[in-house]
């Protein structure tokens, strides 16, 4: 019986013909074989492989036992009948000979490896990984649920994320530790298709880890260690989430700061004709930095006999009458005060120098810069009501995360908009901006795998492709090259009508644990 091979498989013997195909697609799966039968295992496979990365790559097959396949393979020097099985998979990248594929032969590991050739192995190719269950879809969850006796334990995950890298090899060990008893499992949540399990358990970013006896869900797994022991006592004892240690109040501390209350707030005014008073909230990110500068600030003002004035600080989460009354809706906010009335607010007062500095010569603060989303441009400023919609209708999109006051994501901005601009008139690609710091924002960016400024983040019709790393300093690229990829991706479709292959598969990945963290504390 002959084998129905996919017509998705081209079958090439010419030479000319093999080079014209590794021209003029990107992303080329081949298959060697010894004789017309000796590839009969993997092109059953390779047929389904082939239909899911339709588009995005390609899988050829080579006879090298006739005649004109063997000059071919002669010219490529590939030799399958020197390998067992007679039959070697070879991937060529942009025209050329890229790496042997040395997967796994699987559906699930060619799937990904065509659709990122260079990315990482999946967990699950891991040996050391094969006491973890590892689930693909919504329903295997589910009946995972409903059929387990045992206690079981979910590790929410998104691929590319470090801490989730980091926690892969103490759960595995975690798994085999306690196997028998307990069934760790594992699940990559970040396909927009999770968008509802996530809702459900509560993942607003990653890890998350929940666990569950009888399929009912009882407590997340946080605030504990971070080793295999630490998990496997949990498990024995599960309990809530721990809060996390309580920190001591600024107030409380060894403070020569001037601690203000709604109570206390307008007689100290009164008896201090000029006062900087700082308004923060306890978790934020930027105040803990400021702290210890404005607690050195004041401990020369507060104790100079001739001092210019003196520095407070208020807790506009606790005394909330001060913070509305002065409209305080971001932190820090550092307010001048000449006689009890406002004169300035101060955004660029954060050291302990400029702190000084200013209040020997109270000056206007220089004009606030206007921000990105009030200039126009072509890029399109989403948030987390329209970031869903804008995105499903568009070929392409690329997302640029950023904070207004990072400053490798100020350098972006003017490349990004560039780009923006050249795109506009393609009703197939936009350029898109989140402004992470702004209200419901903050968790779409966690949800989307934001754990440092700026992120680029891929979409096709709203689907996640990949992060894109752009002026990271790390690869020395500018955003520019995003275009690149959208560009080059146009001149194919303009050439290769019939066969097009998304060509973004070369944006350059690396760790983006360099970031600068977000700050994880919720709003």
């Amino acid at each position: 019986s002959v084998l129905k091979v996919s017509p998705l498989i081209e079958k090439v013997s010419d030479h000319k013909d093999f080079k014209k195909l590794l021209r003029t697609r990107t992303n080329v799966l081949v298959l060697y074989t010894k004789t017309a039968t000796s590839g009969d295992s993997h092109l059953k496979l390779l047929s389904d492989v082939a239909q899911t990365v339709k588009g995005q790559g390609t899988i050829a097959w080579v006879n090298c036992g006739d005649s004109e396949g063997r000059k071919l393979c002669k010219k490529v020097k590939v030799d399958p009948s020197s390998k067992s099985g007679g039959s070697e998979l070879l991937h060529y990248k942009d025209g050329t000979f890229h790496t042997e594929y040395n997967r796994p032969t699987t559906f699930k590991s060619m799937v990904a490896f065509l659709k990122d050739p260079s990315g990482p192995p999946l967990w699950e190719e891991n040996p050391e990984a094969k006491d973890v269950i590892h689930i693909e879809a919504e329903k295997d969850f589910r009946k995972l649920l409903k059929k387990e006796e045992r206690p079981v334990l979910m590790m929410f995950y998104a691929p590319w994320c470090g801490v989730c890298k980091r926690m892969q090899p103490i759960f595995q060990q975690a798994a085999t530790e306690t196997k028998g008893r307990y069934v760790l499992a594992g699940m990559n949540v970040h396909p927009a298709e999770f968008d509802g399990l996530k809702q459900e358990y509560n993942v607003k970013g990653y890890p998350t880890f929940c666990y569950f006896e009888k399929g009912k869900f009882l407590h997340h797994y946080e605030n504990y260690g971070a080793t295999a022991k630490d998990i496997a006592d949990w498990l024995r004892n599960p309990q809530p989430p721990q809060p996390k240690t309580p920190e001591v109040p600024w107030s409380e501390t060894d403070s020569p700061v001037f601690h203000l209350t709604d109570e206390t707030f307008d007689s100290f005014l009164e008896e201090h004709p000029a006062a900087l008073v700082m308004f923060y909230a306890p978790w934020c990110g930027h105040c803990k930095k400021m702290k210890p500068e404005y607690d050195e600030a004041a401990e020369i003002l507060n104790k100079g006999a001739d001092s210019p004035g003196v520095l407070a600080a208020v807790d506009a989460t606790v005394h909330k009458v001060v913070g509305d009354r002065f409209k305080i809706s971001g932190f820090p906010t550092v307010k001048y005060f000449k006689k009890g009335e406002e004169k300035y607010t101060l955004p660029h007062l954060r050291s302990k120098d400029k702190i000084i500095e200013f209040m020997h010569n109270p000056q206007a603060p220089p004009p606030p810069e206007q921000s990105w989303e009030d200039k126009p441009s072509s890029v399109s400023h989403l948030g987390s009501e329209d970031f869903r919609e804008a995105l499903k209708k568009k070929k392409h999109a690329l997302v640029m995360f950023y904070a207004p006051w990072c400053p490798h994501c100020k350098n972006a901005v003017p490349h990004f908009t560039t780009a923006a601009e050249l795109f506009k008139e393609d009703r197939k690609i936009v350029y898109a901006a989140v402004d992470c710091t702004k209200g419901q924002n903050h968790d779409l960016c966690k949800q989307e795998g934001v754990e440092g400024y700026p992120t680029f983040n891929y979409y096709n019709y709203g689907k996640f492709m990949e992060k894109y790393n752009g002026d990271r300093g790390v690869s020395g690229g500018t955003p520019g090259e995003g275009n690149d990829a959208i560009r080059k991706d146009r001149d194919k479709t303009d050439r290769v009508q019939t066969k097009q292959e998304g060509n973004h598969h070369h944006q350059n990945k690396t760790g983006r644990d360099k970031n600068p963290k977000l700050n994880q504390h919720k709003r």
